[in-house]
C-alpha cells in the first residue's frame, strides 16, 4: 500500500521535519482525526523558525490552511490544470475530507487502469517526420507500419486508417455489406462494433456470450442465422480470443463473411494461430489504451488481395492510383499520419516485451487472487488459446455493489473500470434482433471490473492493486 508524509497536527515542528526528512518529499500532510487541516513545506517552517517559532511548538501553529485540494473522483485533466510553478503537490481527499493520495505533474498519484508504453524510438521517428515534413498521411512509416503488421499476420494485406471504428466500416463496406444485411455481433462489446454496421446501412443482431469465454456464443450464433444474415462479427473480448474454429466453419458452412474485431486482442492467438488471420478481414485498434498505440489509428487486414486494392482506393477518397484526382468510386478519407504511422512502427519493435509484460501481469493477478472471498470469476485459462490481456476482468460475488468497489479502490489510488454495457439495453440499440436469452451478458456486464494492465506496472503497483481490493472485500465480508 502507499505510505505518504503525514502527520498529526499536535505533533511537533521537529517530527514534521523528521517526517520530510524521511520521505525527502520536502512536504508534509497534517491530519486531525484522518481529515487534512493543512500542509507544511520546509519552506514554511524554514520561515516559521526564522520569525521566532520553537522546534518543539506544534506543527498546527504555523501549518498552511489555505491550500488546494481536489475530490478523489475529479478528472484527472482538472487536477492537472492547477499545477504551476508554486503549485507541485496536490492532496486529493474523500467525501469526509480525509486524505487520500497526493498529485504531482507527472500523474503520480493514480494507478491508471491502461496507459502508453512510449520509451522506444517514438520520439526519435516522430521528429524525423518533422524534420523531413513527411507528417500528413504520405511518407515511409505508413508503409513500414502496414509491413511490419503483415508480417506479424501472415498472408493478409494491411490497411493503416485513422481509428479502429473506420477499420470496422471499411472492412465492412469493402466486403459487400450494406442495406438489407444482418451482421451478427456480440451483445456484451464497446458500441463501435455496433455503430460500425449500423453506418453501413446493414443491420447489427445481438448475440448472448459464452458464460466462460465472455465472447460471442458460437452455439447461440447458428440459431441467429437467417435470410438476411450476411456476416457474422466476433469479438475477441478483453483480449481473450473466440473460439474460431468453430465460428469459421458456421462460416463456411452458411456462406457467411467472417470479419474480426481484434480492435483489443493484439497478440491473442486461438490453437497456436494469431487473432485477425482467421476471417475475410479483421480489424485493430490504436487508441491511447491499447496494446500498442498510435494516440488514435486502426488497422484492417484482409484475406483477398484484389479487396485489399478495392479498399485502399476507398481509403483515399475513391481517388485512382494511376490518375490523381480521378475518382473511381465514392470513398472516404480514412487515412493514417506519417507521424501516427512512425509511432506505430516504434511501438511494434517492442511488442513482444509489451505482450510479454502483459502476460506476466496476467500471471501475478491469477495466481495472487486466486480463491479471493467475492470474486466470483476470473478469466479463465481456456486450452489452446493465449489471451493477451488487454484489460484483466473479475465478476463479482452478486452479493457486492461493483460500483461501490471501484469507488473504494479509487479512494486507495487505483482506477479500475467497469465492463460495457449490453448493446441491447442501451437507446439507440433496443430495437434491435436479438438472442431469445441474453442472462450472461447482462449478468456479467452488470458485476464486471477491470483491473489496471498497464506496461508501466510495477511490482509495487502490483501489490497496492491487489493488495488494497482484498482489504476492501475482507471488510465487506467482515460486516456482512
Amino acid at each position: 500500500m502507499k505510505s505518504y508524509p503525514t502527520i498529526s497536527k499536535s505533533k511537533s515542528i521537529r517530527e514534521s521535519l523528521e517526517v520530510i526528512d524521511f520521505y525527502a518529499k520536502s512536504i508534509c500532510y497534517i491530519l486531525e482525526s484522518k481529515k487534512l487541516v493543512g500542509i507544511a513545506t520546509d519552506g514554511d517552517i524554514r520561515r516559521a523558525l526564522l520569525a521566532g517559532a520553537s522546534l518543539d511548538d506544534p506543527i498546527g501553529d504555523i501549518m498552511n490552511k489555505n491550500f488546494i485540494s481536489f475530490h478523489v473522483g475529479t478528472d484527472s485533466k482538472i487536477i492537472r490544470e492547477r499545477f504551476s510553478n508554486r503549485i507541485r503537490h496536490i492532496p486529493i481527499v474523500d467525501e469526509n475530507g480525509h486524505f487520500v493520495d497526493v498529485a504531482d505533474p507527472l500523474g503520480n498519484f493514480r494507478i491508471s487502469v491502461l496507459e502508453p508504453f512510449m520509451h522506444g524510438n517514438e520520439l526519435k521517428y516522430v521528429t524525423e517526420c518533422i524534420e523531413t515534413n513527411w507528417i500528413s498521411s504520405q511518407g515511409k512509416f505508413v508503409n513500414e507500419f502496414e509491413k511490419i503488421f503483415e508480417d506479424y499476420h501472415n498472408e493478409t494485406h494491411a490497411l493503416a486508417v485513422s481509428n479502429g471504428t473506420v477499420a470496422l466500416h471499411l472492412a465492412l463496406v469493402s466486403l459487400g455489406v450494406g442495406p438489407g444485411d444482418e451482421v451478427i455481433i456480440p451483445d456484451l462489446t464497446f458500441a463501435a462494433s455496433a455503430n460500425a454496421v449500423i453506418h453501413t446501412g446493414a443491420t447489427p443482431v445481438f448475440c448472448e456470450i459464452d458464460p466462460v469465454s465472455w465472447c460471442i456464443d458460437p452455439t447461440e450464433i447458428k440459431q441467429l442465422i437467417g435470410p438476411r444474415t450476411k456476416a457474422i462479427m466476433p469479438v475477441h473480448l478483453y483480449g481473450q480470443p473466440c473460439e474460431m474454429n468453430t465460428i469459421q466453419s458456421l462460416c463456411n458452412e452458411e456462406g457467411l463473411l467472417l470479419i474480426e474485431d481484434c480492435a483489443e486482442a493484439l497478440g491473442s492467438e486461438w490453437k497456436g494461430q494469431k487473432v485477425g488471420t482467421f476471417g475475410d478481414a479483421s480489424t485493430f485498434s490504436f487508441f491511447g489504451n491499447k496494446t500498442i498505440s498510435t494516440g488514435e489509428g486502426g488497422m484492417v487486414l484482409f484475406k483477398d488481395s484484389k479487396i485489399a486494392n478495392e479498399a485502399r482506393i476507398m481509403r483515399d477518397h475513391g481517388m485512382s492510383p494511376q490518375k490523381r484526382y480521378w475518382h473511381d468510386v465514392i470513398g472516404f478519407n480514412y487515412r493514417l499520419t506519417n507521424l501516427q504511422s512512425a509511432i506505430g512502427v516504434a511501438q511494434m519493435e517492442k511488442f513482444t516485451d509489451i505482450l510479454e509484460k502483459k502476460l506476466s501481469i496476467y500471471h501475478v493477478y491469477k495466481s495472487s487472487l486466486n480463491g479471493v472471498l467475492g470474486i466470483e470469476k476470473m478469466p479463465e485459462d481456456i486450452p489452446d488459446s493465449l489471451h493477451s490481456n488487454w484489460l484483466f476482468g473479475l465478476i463479482l460475488n452478486d452479493c457486492l455493489d461493483r460500483d461501490d468497489i471501484m469507488r473504494e479502490l479509487l479512494n486507495y489510488g487505483v482506477e479500475t473500470r467497469p465492463f460495457f454495457y449490453s448493446l441491447h439495453e442501451m437507446p439507440p440499440f433496443e430495437s434491435f434482433k436479438c438472442s431469445s436469452e441474453l442472462k450472461w451478458s447482462k449478468s456479467i456486464s452488470s458485476k464486471g471490473l477491470s483491473l489496471p494492465t498497464s506496461t508501466t506496472l510495477n511490482t509495487e503497483d502490483l501489490n497496492s492493486i491487489i493488495g488494497s481490493l482484498i482489504q476492501i472485500l475482507t471488510k465487506k465480508f467482515a460486516k456482512a
